[in-house]
């Protein structure tokens, strides 16, 4: 589909589906490199996501997901975030996200606790930012 004259054609993938597609003004991800915001004409990007918030603004209203890491790339007015797992935040069970939070916590310090730490809070944030 080709971008259209005032948006960019954004798709939010994860590895077992298309989470959301369409047109949008604006998309703000957090790279590891820092928040990036994409609008028309941004110039081609490649790069990588941190476990954290994505933020569309379609013309329905913002869609707000949380995404586990993965890749950012825009092209042509056009914006691929790529995940393994992304969801977007009405999908999200905020109590059960704060109790994945609460038991990494828990755990002994190590990078798979710091992740699911990060990734537990992104879902929160996503969640009430959308709010």
């Amino acid at each position: 589909m080709a971008s259209s004259d005032t948006g960019l054609q954004v798709e939010l993938v994860a590895a077992d589906r298309t989470v959301w597609s369409g047109e949008a003004s604006m998309v703000i991800a957090r790279t590891v490199e820092g928040d990036v915001g994409v609008l028309r004409g941004h110039a081609p990007l490649l790069s990588l996501l941190t476990d954290a918030v994505v933020e569309i603004s379609a013309p329905e209203g913002v869609v707000v997901a949380a995404v586990d890491g993965g890749f950012l790339s825009v092209a042509g007015d056009r914006v691929s975030v790529l995940s393994e797992h992304a969801v977007l935040s009405e999908e999200i069970d905020v109590d059960n996200a704060r109790t994945e939070l609460d038991e990494a916590r828990g755990l002994p310090t190590s990078d798979e606790a710091e992740q699911r730490i990060r990734r537990a809070e992104a879902r929160i944030r996503a969640v009430e930012k959308a709010r």
